[in-house]
């Protein structure tokens, strides 16, 4: 089953992962990959930097921003594969000490 995993990150505070971070990072990156559970990760924008297009039925509007105003936001993912949520949990409590950061977990839908 396949897991995302959302970095999540506080405009109040650092939002690049300093040396250390990136170091612990990357080890979990190579675990991962080694096991097979890696399927794509990444850094993201900050939501300054977001496009929000909205030409739902009549609408036809593009707004700069994110489409929520918070001071958590999403800086960056995994997509994992998990056996099981009781394998991505583990892994999710691995890259949130690596990464010194808090990790969202959703499952993808079948």
């Amino acid at each position: 089953m396949r897991y995302l995993f959302a970095v999540i990150a506080n405009r109040t505070g650092e939002v690049l992962a300093d040396h250390d971070e990136m170091t612990a990072i990357d080890s979990f990156n190579e675990k991962i990959e080694a096991a097979g559970q890696r399927i794509m990760a990444a850094g993201i924008a900050t939501p300054d930097q977001a496009v929000v297009f909205d030409f739902r039925g009549t609408r036809d509007s593009i707004t700069h921003g994110p489409v929520v105003d918070s001071d958590l936001f999403m800086a960056g993912f995994w997509i994992i594969e998990a056996e099981n949520d009781s394998v991505a949990h583990a892994l999710a409590a691995e890259a949130s000490k690596a990464c010194n950061r808090p990790i969202e977990v959703r499952p993808f839908l079948r």
